[in-house]
């Protein structure tokens, strides 16, 4: 199995679609050696978000890197922020703009079709299927993305990313009031900065899934790594930033499933 699904009982949905960190055996000689650390992995997040269970979410979570299949491209891998720098959906880059493969190891058009196939479209099916069976079961879903990513990378963002970047898609993948809940929490939360639908506005998963009008709710946070872990080789755990950030990110999902819950009167 490409990924692990933890279904609970309530509304909450969660997808981390970058904290996979294997490559399959098959694969791993087409990469440039540097390319087997997988360092732009979503680390620790799973660690990070170690409430999850006490609020009865579901849980969907890969195995296999983003190097191998982005989960949270399109499958037709348009890009995601025309006239910026993306990632594909079978990456071909670092996040430095270096090559991920050795010289014409790059996956073909047919490589890519299988990648989609076996590792893609089974992680969406499961999500989807979720998303259809906790709306049943609630009458609602909220779907929270979740993301981290190092706080400077160039060759994607000019400068320093805000600690905290919330997207809806601009709006249109939650209803208002969701957005600006978790905005409100951000804000209350003394020593990290946060943005709403700035540089991140959501990827394939909040706009593809995000659906107000049919109950389906979605938030994507992308955190600067630099609030829970290191950002550098081994890209360890710091327990003490950890425990600074972990209140501010439950708060922050705490005040979108309040709100809603107001929207249905619950």
């Amino acid at each position: 199995m490409s990924f692990s699904l933890h279904r609970g009982n309530s509304p909450l949905m969660v997808s981390m679609p970058h904290i996979g960190t294997e490559i399959p055996a098959d694969l791993r000689e087409g990469y440039v050696p540097r390319a087997l650390a997988v360092e732009d992995a979503d680390w620790h997040l799973q660690r990070l978000y170690d409430w999850l269970p006490a609020l009865g979410a579901s849980v969907i979570q890969p195995r296999f890197s983003r190097y191998v299949i982005d989960l949270n491209r399109p499958p037709d891998d348009a890009p995601m922020y025309p006239g910026a720098s993306n990632t594909e959906l079978c990456p071909t880059r670092f996040f430095d703009g270096s090559p991920l493969y050795r010289e014409g190891q790059a996956p073909s058009a047919d490589e890519r079709q299988r990648r989609r196939a076996e590792y893609w479209q089974p992680y969406h099916d499961a999500l989807h299927s979720e998303l259809e069976r906790i709306r049943a079961e609630h009458g609602y879903v909220l779907l929270w993305d979740a993301h981290s990513i190092r706080s400077v990378i160039p060759w994607l963002f000019e400068g320093v990313l805000p600690d905290l970047n919330i997207g809806t898609a601009g709006g249109a993948a939650s209803h208002p009031s969701v957005g600006e809940a978790v905005k409100a929490a951000a804000a209350a939360q003394p020593g990290f900065t946060h943005a709403l639908n700035g540089r991140f506005k959501g990827g394939f998963i909040t706009r593809h899934y995000g659906d107000p009008a049919q109950h389906i709710h979605a938030v994507q946070l992308e955190m600067c790594q630099c609030t829970y872990m290191s950002e550098q080789a081994p890209y360890g755990y710091d327990e003490a930033r950890a425990r600074r950030v972990q209140p501010v990110v439950r708060a922050m999902m705490d005040a979108a499933i309040a709100a809603c819950r107001a929207v249905y009167g619950r």
